[in-house]
């Protein structure tokens, strides 16, 4: 079901200082910047992160700069992609800040001109990878996981490695055959993307989903669905989950296990980037570094929207277990059109071999 939910942020109840004060460390002609973002009046965000996970970040940048209002936007990752594209062609009011978890879909709207370049003070603290053409800015690093149901997989079988969980899978395909579950790469994003940095990562993952779909696995399109039913005992193990949303329920709920693989962990990456047509640039750009900055990053770190930034403080995998995915044009491979028909050929026919 298509997700749309506004979070609209007044001035009620945000008591704030009367005049902004500019940011430690950043230029003096930041106050000009600070000044059009005012007589702007606000901004209009595009994004996928829950409007309740946002809802602090947005009241401190409130607080922070009165008088520029936030209009947070919450669609799917593709549901983004097709409006700013859309919204764009008719010339019609869009979004000045796009920031989205479909990190290919981003890095393609940034190729296709939909973005402006902005130099944000806050780049000299982000690594350089999270960083595209001044355009592309990488604001979270979120730990991709696989989630189980503690009941039903006993600490001396969760599996710590790729390899680990191909070997369960295929000890226990008669047990697990309809308790494991993935993303189906067909319907989601995220879903795709994570699977092909798999493939790209190595070769034994052919064989690992072959192994998965021996067991007659539950495909979702979200991560949500995936989660409820680890937590009742539906589904026993899941595949390739957004971290932080895994977390956050495992926080919630202790029937719910996550573990981060130790031979390697894909690292992705919430991309945010300025509207080429954007009609509150200076708005926009006020709350993107906000979003990049110490105290933005600790507010979204709270909500497991884990950061970028590597002064602030978080749980952190070791350097050798993350598998970073570049915010880049290696992402717009993921999108040709012919690889990913062959991809997702590929993946239904061992799904249809697996159920034989």
């Amino acid at each position: 079901m298509k997700r749309l939910l506004i979070l609209l942020m007044t001035l009620i109840g945000l008591a704030g200082p009367a005049v902004a004060q500019r940011p430690a460390g950043y230029p003096q002609s930041y106050d000009a910047l600070i000044e059009a973002a005012r007589a702007e009046g606000g901004v209009r965000v595009y994004g996928n992160a829950d409007a309740a996970a946002m809802a602090a970040l947005i009241a401190a940048f409130r607080r922070t700069y009165p008088g520029v209002a936030v209009r947070y936007e919450v669609l799917e990752s593709r549901d983004i992609y097709r409006r700013v594209v859309t919204e764009a062609q008719r010339r019609v009011p869009s979004a000045d800040l796009i920031w989205s978890s479909g990190m290919d879909l981003q890095a393609k709207l940034i190729n296709d001109g939909y973005a402006q370049a902005y130099h944000s003070p806050e780049k000299p603290a982000l690594p350089a990878d999270a960083v595209w053409k001044n355009m592309g800015y990488g604001v979270t690093a979120e730990p991709v996981a696989f989630v189980y149901n503690r009941r039903l997989i006993p600490p001396g079988r969760v599996p710590r490695t790729h390899q680990a969980f191909e070997a369960l899978l295929r000890a226990g395909r008669v047990p697990l055959t309809g308790k494991v579950a993935t993303y189906n790469p067909a319907r989601s994003n995220v879903g795709y993307l994570y699977l092909a940095e798999d493939y790209a990562i190595t070769r034994d993952t052919r064989s690992l989903v072959q192994a998965m779909a021996a067991t007659r696995p539950w495909l979702s399109p979200q991560t949500e669905p995936m989660l409820a039913a680890v937590a009742d005992g539906r589904i026993a193990i899941a595949y390739n989950v957004v971290g932080p949303y895994a977390l956050a329920a495992a926080q919630r709920d202790r029937r719910i296990g996550v573990v981060f693989p130790r031979d390697y962990t894909l690292i992705a990456s919430r991309v945010a980037f300025i509207a080429r047509d954007a009609r509150r640039p200076a708005a926009a750009k006020l709350f993107l570094d906000f979003l990049l900055s110490r105290t933005g990053q600790t507010l979204l770190a709270r909500q497991w929207l884990l950061p970028v930034r590597s002064d602030v403080r978080a749980p952190r995998l070791s350097a050798g277990q993350q598998r970073p995915i570049r915010v880049g044009p290696e992402l717009l491979v993921n999108l040709d059109t012919i690889k990913r028909r062959r991809f997702l050929a590929d993946w239904r026919a061992i799904l249809t071999e697996g159920s034989k």
